[in-house]
This record gives C-alpha cells, sequence and structure tokens, in this order.
C-alpha cells in the first residue's frame, strides 16, 4: 500500500541491525541499506529522548551532501533509561549481567529516536515505552547472557528473546519500539510524506 505511494522516493536505512531492517520488510517497504561507521559519543549533559535525538540526528549527518534529491535518509538509536542514566549496549559479559540485576523487578524506560533526513530538512521523531522487569534470578541471567549474548542490544537484552518471555511483566507503549523502531510512527510519518 505504501510502497505504490513512496514510488518517486528512495528509502535508505542506514541501519546494521537486523531488527530495523526485518521492520521495513515487514512493513513492505522498498529500502536500501548503505552504513558508515559512526562514534556514538553524545554531550555528558544530554538526557533521555535528547540522548537518542542527538545520536539519530549525528548518524543523518555524516550522510551530509550525498542525498540525490528524491532519497529520504533514515538513522535511529535507542537507548534503555534507568535511574537517571544510559544503558546502551553492554561492554561485555559481566557489564551486561550487572545492567539485567539493575532491570530486575524494575520499570526502566525504552527510547528509541528516528531522523528522518532530506536534502531539504531533517526531522526527528520518538517514541518511550515502559517496561517493567519481574525480578530475575542470577540463574536465569546467566542463562540468558550464555544462549542469547545480547550484546548487540540496549540494555543487554531482546523483548522478543527468552527473557522477554520469562521475565517481563508489563509494557506500557509500543512493543515494536522496545525492539528498536516505533513501526507505527515510522509509518505514520512516511505516509503523511507520500
Amino acid at each position: 500500500m505504501l510502497r505504490n505511494k513512496l514510488k518517486k522516493y528512495i528509502l535508505i536505512l542506514a541501519s546494521g541491525s537486523p531488527r530495523r531492517q526485518q521492520f521495513f520488510k515487514d512493513l513492505d517497504l522498498d529500502f536500501e541499506i548503505r552504513l558508515k561507521e559512526i562514534e556514538e559519543i553524545y554531550p555528558p549533559e544530554l538526557k533521555a529522548h535528547e540522548i537518542t535525538n542527538y545520536l539519530a540526528e549525528l548518524k543523518a549527518s555524516a550522510y551530509e551532501g550525498e542525498l540525490n534529491p528524491n532519497e529520504i535518509l533514515i538513522t535511529s538509536d535507542t537507548i534503555v533509561w534507568h535511574n537517571d542514566k544510559a544503558l546502551g549496549k553492554p561492554k561485555d559479559e559481566q557489564d551486561a549481567f550487572e545492567i539485567l540485576k539493575s532491570l530486575s523487578n524494575a520499570t526502566h524506560e525504552v527510547i528509541t529516536s528516528v531522523c528522518f533526513k532530506t536534502n531539504e530538512k531533517i526531522e526527528i521523531l520518538h517514541e518511550i515505552t515502559k517496561v517493567t522487569f519481574n525480578e530475575l534470578s542470577e540463574e536465569s541471567i546467566r542463562y540468558y547472557l550464555e544462549n542469547y549474548k545480547p550484546y548487540d542490544k540496549a540494555g543487554s537484552y531482546g523483548i522478543q528473546e527468552w527473557i522477554g518471555f520469562i521475565g517481563v511483566s508489563k509494557i506500557e507503549g509500543s512493543y515494536a519500539n522496545v525492539m528498536g523502531m516505533p513501526t507505527d510512527k515510522v509509518y505514520e510519518y512516511l505516509n503523511n510524506l507520500a
């Protein structure tokens, strides 16, 4: 449906995330993948969605002057926000263990920002989803880390994996957002653009 409306545009997804790429396939959109290595550093005074907005725009700025008039570049960033700090991807297994222990029996926010860049403008949207975990035993955390190795995921977990099935007791907001893309908002934005 939307694919036909967007025929005059070329969508470029600047993300190596298999989950985000799958979302675009599942939304039935034609898109290209273009990747650049970006050092994801942000000013320390930024908080919550300010961080993801900044990083999504930073990723888009790497393509400055490279887009054709009919191209729409899409970049995004996801963090877990908990106890007033950002939890990105874990450094190693011990870091992942500590992160999951801190999320146990608590509610955190998953924040994703999506940046749409053309030659004319940049627009950013963000989504916040609240996720509550049951108490996670050390044994279940270790089992999850050994078997699923979630080291490429913000907050050290994938909600669509084993830990999400056994550990998550409540979600307020977009489930897809927790996986890294608020698909309903992205679809709506592109639909309005078309």
